[in-house]
């Protein structure tokens, strides 16, 4: 009982917290994801070393954090650095693309013995986490002129809905099993619960904000599907590295990675979906 109070509690304060910052402002919201990218890759890598790796942690999150910059700095129309924003941008690109064969570089001096799996590993926390954030930038612009967070917001909702009624549904007729060898409680009847979910609160969305049913709808399948494969890789990833949670930053959730695995992966189909679609 008192784990359900404190997951209950974390869980509010947590929902609190990333719901303010998406209303609150465009730089809440980026700070938010900045945050998150910089726990997210701690925790991906520190995985990677519980499997034998040893990622250039302080490489990676350089390039994750300027690739997330970069991104950010292109949907704002606060950004000006004294009139040479042009130039900051195109420092900032080159100085991302010199990063990737600098961890080349970088291995030739540690002295490790598996520089491939070091330099892949360091490349992967980069695409695995930093790339998704930085494509959750354009989420609350796709379609507009103007940055609108109910976009996020119902995005957020969607991968909730998903979440929530997937267990339900689990916990209540689950009987096949989904992927037993990753994650044992998830069902095939959960599976399809929480896609009925994410699209009724897609439909929820298309009302809300006067959009189109068939769209939304579509996105919601999108995230829904794309989600339940994130939390899979997710728990593939925690499986190879034996440990239960990604970290402890949430109590009685785990770490970032554990609570927005969904998300990260999700986040580039419903980019794309978006862009042609929406």
């Amino acid at each position: 009982m008192k784990n359900l109070w404190v997951r209950t509690l974390s869980g509010v304060v947590l929902a609190a917290v990333v719901l303010g910052a998406v209303i609150w402002s465009q730089w809440s919201f980026g700070l938010l994801l900045a945050a998150l990218l910089v726990v997210g890759m701690s925790e991906f890598y520190a995985l990677a070393e519980k499997q034998g790796s040893r990622p250039q942690r302080v490489v990676g999150l350089v390039a994750g954090l300027v690739l997330f910059a970069l991104n950010f700095a292109f949907i704002s129309d606060d950004i000006e650095i004294l009139g040479s924003a042009r130039q900051a941008f195109a420092c900032g690109l080159a100085f991302l693309l010199l990063s990737l064969p600098a961890m080349f570089i970088c291995e030739l001096y540690r002295r490790q013995e598996n520089p491939v799996a070091n330099i892949g590993t360091t490349l992967m926390g980069v695409v695995y986490v930093a790339l998704p954030l930085s494509l959750m930038c354009y989420i609350p612009m796709v379609g507009s002129d103007v940055w609108s967070p109910w976009v996020m917001l119902f995005y957020i909702f969607i991968i909730w809905g998903n979440d929530v009624f997937a267990y339900l549904v689990g916990m209540s007729v689950g009987r096949h099993r989904l992927c037993e060898r990753l994650s044992p409680k998830k069902s095939w009847e959960g599976f399809f619960g929480g896609i009925a979910g994410a699209v009724a609160m897609g439909l929820v969305a298309a009302r809300v904000l006067d959009g189109g049913y068939a769209a939304w709808a579509g996105l919601a399948l999108v995230a829904a599907v794309s989600g339940v494969l994130g939390d899979l890789v997710e728990s593939m990833f925690k499986r190879a590295a034996g440990v239960k949670d990604s970290g402890a930053l949430i109590p009685g959730h785990g770490g970032v990675l554990d609570r927005f695995d969904a998300m990260l992966l999700s986040a580039p189909f419903v980019f794309v979906y978006m862009l042609f679609v929406m």
